[in-house]
């Protein structure tokens, strides 16, 4: 196997991903997956074999890979044929069918629970702000200063997922004590900031979530993301149009901001069971 040749072929599809200004995240992504199948394939990686990439998905799905990752690997490959090789025939590769999993969501008791075992300021108003407001892991860490609207309350998020800016609310009730732990220092840029001046890695907004929910108690395998989750799920049950939810939410398709319909049918609730 050439390794020089597969560095090559992936700085190619670098260079490509950034001049069309692709996000970091796909730019690492889309390398690590490329690598793979280039590993895979060994030989002649810059010719379309249509019958070896099923062979790599069909290797991937043996190895428990989930579909999702499966889809993406299929999609940097089809995106390397396409722009790199120019390869102009239609790929006729069917993406893998995705599980139709539920949002793991926490009520609102359990929420309060969360937040009162930490101790941390600032920690608290980092997991406060990303529940009230509706944040991604990448977006709290990433707010700055002057993305928030005390006056109006409203929290600008520049640059999300897919390169698309939103306006979301501010939470009234952590108002005032965000306001002053943001001016209490000097010289920031960043709302949450290290110990170093940096922003904080979302690792470590992920580990302060997930030591927060051990001492709570709770069982639910829930994730930072879930706070966004419950986000959604209590605005819907508070009466909230589902349209408003999708723009705070800032979800391009409707339907995916329906799923949270799924658990928030409070006609359910009413409903009681023959046992």
């Amino acid at each position: 196997m050439d390794y020089t040749n597969i560095d090559i072929e992936i700085n190619k599809v670098i260079r490509e991903l950034k001049i069309r200004n692709y996000s970091p995240k796909t730019v690492k992504s889309y390398s690590s997956y490329l690598n793979k199948y280039f590993s895979y394939k060994k030989n002649n990686i810059d010719q379309f074999d249509e019958y070896n990439i099923k062979n790599f998905l069909l290797f991937l799905e043996s190895k428990n890979i989930s579909p999702q990752s499966r889809n993406l690997t299929l999609n940097a490959i089809k995106f390397y044929y396409k722009n790199i090789c120019n390869y102009r025939n239609f790929i006729n590769i069917k993406f893998a069918k995705k599980y139709q999993k539920l949002p793991v969501v926490l009520s609102k008791n359990e929420v309060d629970l969360i937040l009162n075992n930490v101790n941390n300021r600032k920690h608290k108003l980092l997991l406060s702000i990303s529940y009230g407001a509706g944040l991604r892991v990448s977006e709290v860490v990433n707010l700055k200063i002057e993305n928030i609207d005390f006056e109006r309350n409203l929290i600008h998020i520049k640059q999300s997922k897919g390169g698309k800016d939103r306006v979301t609310v501010l939470p009234e009730k952590i108002k005032d004590t965000l306001k002053n732990f943001i001016f209490a220092g000097d010289n920031k840029r960043y709302v949450f900031e290290s110990e170093r001046g940096r922003k904080l890695t979302t690792r470590t907004a992920q580990k302060i979530f997930e030591k927060a929910l051990k001492k709570s108690g709770i069982v639910k395998k829930a994730t930072f993301h879930s706070l966004r989750h419950s986000f959604a799920t209590h605005l819907l049950e508070n009466g909230v149009d589902v349209r408003y939810v999708q723009e705070l939410l800032g979800h391009q398709n409707i339907r995916t901001t329906q799923i949270y319909t799924h658990v928030t049918n409070m006609a359910l609730k009413n409903i009681k069971s023959p046992l």
